[in-house]
């Protein structure tokens, strides 16, 4: 699997395409803005590929040793072929010696879409991620966090917000458990 920046206008396009069908409105950032948060170094885009084929995307958010893979789609197409695990590992092998954390959405209590949810978390436990017993409400969605193996508190999830977007962005990143 390959981590290709995307930075050049086919594998930008191919990237927000799926960014904006994958992901619920009220859980994207706007996608420009992003864009433009790798230009400063913040946040690191890729498209993944194999075999010079486009399978998802990755978005990631930096600060120091700690990397936030805030997005993270296999495409339609592709899924359940194995492709999200050797995602993850390339993902891994990239930002070795990194501390990473990602959000899901909660697997406790009712939801829609509660069979996606734990399906997706147990996807992530499988791939060697594990629970960092810590609830958040990002702008009104309640997620659990999940690292790498290593410990990640609160005030360093939220500071890779901070430093990426701006202090006035913690007003909606809440701990809550």
């Amino acid at each position: 699997m390959k981590l290709a920046r995307a930075i050049d206008g086919i594998r930008r396009k191919r990237v927000e395409a799926l960014y904006l069908s994958a992901f619920p409105k009220s859980e994207r950032k706007p996608y420009e803005l992003m864009v433009g948060k790798q230009e400063e170094g913040f946040v690191d885009i890729f498209s993944l590929e194999e075999d010079n084929e486009f399978i998802g995307l990755a978005i990631l958010v930096k600060k120091a040793d700690l990397v936030l893979l805030d997005y993270f789609a296999i495409d339609d197409e592709k899924r359940d072929g194995g492709y999200g695990s050797r995602a993850l590992e390339a993902i891994f092998s990239y930002y070795s010696g990194k501390r990473l954390v990602l959000e899901i959405e909660s697997t406790v209590g009712e939801a829609p879409n509660y069979e996606d949810r734990i399906r997706r978390k147990a996807f992530y436990l499988r791939n060697g991620l594990t629970e960092l017993f810590c609830s958040v409400r990002l702008f009104g969605i309640e997620m659990e966090l999940l690292s790498n193996g290593h410990a990640v508190s609160f005030e360093e999830y939220q500071g890779i917000y901070a430093a990426a977007f701006g202090a006035r962005i913690c007003e909606f990143v809440r701990q809550i458990s």
